[in-house]
Formats: structure tokens, C-alpha cells, sequence
């Protein structure tokens, strides 16, 4: 599903209009972005999921084409844990 399907699908089960469902979904996502770049920005969703903000430390790795060693820096991902309802109902 690509945002244009998600927006199509919150407009229907929410009965909005396409452009009402876009603003909303602009704005979770908005609220979800500024909540993570918060210091120890977490997002909890009872019964979907967990999105955190974790650190992935430096590390030494190798340029597959010249075989070289390379350092990669330290830098910060976005992880999703999904909630026990969520996982349940994929599992099915």
C-alpha cells in the first residue's frame, strides 16, 4: 500500500473526503515526527505498535567493491515494534 491507497482507505472507512483524509494523515504523521525527534522520542499505539528512536553505535565495515575497510558513523534509526493486537491479527 503507497500513501495515496492509505489516504484512499482512511477517506473511506472514516467517510471523509479524499483531501479531509490526506490533512489527517499529514498531521498523525507530522505529530508522530515531531514526538520521535524529541530526546528518547517514542510513540506508543495500544494494540498496534511501538515506534522508538535507537542508536546504532560506529562501526567498522568493507566496501564490497574494493574490499577496503571503511568506518561507518554513528547514527540514530527508527524501529517498529509491532503490539500484541497487530502481530495476533498477521499471524492468523
Amino acid at each position: 500500500m503507497n500513501k495515496t491507497e492509505l489516504v484512499e482507505a482512511i477517506a473511506k472507512e472514516a467517510k471523509l473526503t479524499k483531501v479531509q483524509a490526506k490533512a489527517a494523515l499529514e498531521a498523525g504523521l507530522k505529530a508522530v515526527e515531531g514526538a520521535l525527534m524529541k530526546k528518547d522520542g517514542k510513540v506508543t499505539l495500544i494494540g498496534f505498535g511501538t515506534f522508538a528512536v535507537a542508536k546504532k553505535p560506529a562501526r567498522e565495515g568493507i566496501n564490497p567493491r574494493t574490499k577496503a575497510k571503511i568506518k561507518i558513523a554513528a547514527k540514530k534509526v527508527v524501529k517498529f515494534k509491532p503490539g500484541a493486537t497487530l502481530a495476533k491479527k498477521v499471524n492468523k
